[in-house]
């Protein structure tokens, strides 16, 4: 899955904030299920991979730039590239769009944990297989 993932949602009442506009940190959900989204596409199902290999994938990191705003009703576009894969981490690169306006970019980078320990843990081959 080399290029660009895309998933699409709508913005929300409870999305906005007293301005009319998407609440800034409300990105990071979009993102969030974006990158859910793509596991999904790829055939990677993280429950049973909680449930396989007692691994989840949390986020180490986040980095966020806001370029233009969005309102009720827009119908967003998210996209999600792998840019780093590690061992136990992979890094993103995402972006929201309302048309052929960016709104917002980002760099996420999750790692592996296992689910008990919450210590990292090596990406399973079964799941690298299907995000290279």
């Amino acid at each position: 899955m080399s290029k660009a993932f895309e998933w699409q949602v709508r913005v929300y009442y409870e999305d906005t904030d007293a301005g009319g506009i998407v609440f800034y940190a409300n990105y990071l959900k979009f993102f969030e299920r974006a990158r859910t989204e793509w596991l999904r596409a790829a055939g990677v199902n993280q429950q049973q991979m909680a449930d396989q290999h007692g691994l989840m994938f949390v986020v180490k990191a986040t980095a966020v730039e806001y370029h233009a705003p969005a309102r009720l009703d827009d119908e967003l576009r998210l996209t999600v590239v792998v840019e780093k894969l590690g061992r136990a981490s992979v890094q993103f690169e995402q972006q929201a769009w309302c048309g052929e306006r960016l709104l917002a970019s980002g760099k996420i980078k999750v790692g592996c944990v296992d689910k008990v320990n919450v210590r990292p843990a090596a990406i399973p081959d079964d799941v690298l297989t299907k995000i290279v």
